[in-house]
């Protein structure tokens, strides 16, 4: 055990620091700015460093495991004093390292459930499969579409499988789009519950996406296409596209994905599926 917290400084203090979101690893979960927001900030949200610290506790102990069986060593900084609102992801030889920030956790539009969902979005770098960045030292990185997919089609759900998902969404406010549509696609309460509970997360973070300078909506989706799948940050409503139909895809949790085929373990276009399908503001089939 001695031997491998020595190896894991030296990995840490050696390696060449590849990041995803980014090269420099200044930007990340969000596209690169100036926001942050202190411990003691007046604009922010009641997030406490023993809930921001328990929520990547539930999410480690899901896939702690899942990264030994790839002899890697998960290893999350958790910069709650920090005030830059932000997220990365970072591989650093056997390291797959994820930073949190609490001006992130603070932010008034994140929930509890977003910020679980931005753990698993960074996660979604190192797990998430195909497609992967284009960039060379970044070969090892989903992109920030895919991120956003497998955050919320794998690991949100698994992370939160065990829950009462049923008495969770009682007390929210759920978009009645979000009902109709989780209802359409899905016959089990837990997996309406399951599906309406990630695709508000993923409504809290796409607002706070915005930067407060337009709206998102569940019924406007992004009507772009793109040329070829773009492995930077999608718009704002383009992500919430993207939230929501993986909380629609009706794949099972614990089906693994792929680092070469985008199809599997996913729903997938080429397969006949209509819904939970990445969107095509972002990805290329």
């Amino acid at each position: 055990m001695k031997l491998r917290y020595i190896l894991m400084s030296f990995v840490l203090a050696h390696s060449t620091q590849v990041f995803s979101c980014s090269m420099d690893g200044m930007e990340g979960f969000l596209p690169d700015n100036d926001m942050k927001i202190e411990v003691n900030d007046k604009v922010r949200n009641d997030m406490t460093e023993q809930r921001f610290n328990e929520i990547i506790n539930k999410v480690v102990k899901v896939y702690k495991p899942v990264i030994a069986k790839k002899f890697g060593i998960l290893k999350v900084a958790r910069k709650w004093n920090d005030p830059t609102v932000n997220a990365s992801a970072q591989r650093l030889g056997p390291v797959y390292l994820v930073n949190m920030y609490g001006g992130l956790a603070r932010h008034q539009a994140v929930t509890d459930d977003a910020f679980a969902l931005v753990v698993c979005h960074e996660l979604g770098h190192h797990l998430g499969g195909a497609p992967k960045v284009s960039m060379i030292l970044n070969k090892w990185a989903s992109n920030e579409g895919q991120a956003d997919y497998f955050g919320t089609l794998k690991c949100f759900r698994k992370v939160f499988e065990a829950d009462d998902n049923i008495a969770v969404v009682t007390s929210m406010s759920i978009d009645p789009v979000v009902t109709q549509n989780c209802r359409q696609v899905f016959g089990n309460e837990e997996d309406v519950a399951m599906c309406q509970r990630a695709a508000m997360a993923g409504r809290s973070l796409a607002e706070l996406l915005t930067f407060g300078r337009s709206r998102v909506d569940f019924s406007t989706p992004d009507r772009a296409i793109v040329d070829r799948t773009d492995d930077a940050h999608p718009d704002a409503q383009c992500r919430l596209d993207t939230y929501f139909q993986a909380s629609l895809c009706e794949r099972d949790a614990n089906e693994a994905v792929s680092n070469k085929d985008p199809r599997k373990g996913t729903c997938a276009r080429a397969d006949g599926y209509k819904v939970g399908i990445r969107p095509l503001c972002w990805y290329k089939p």
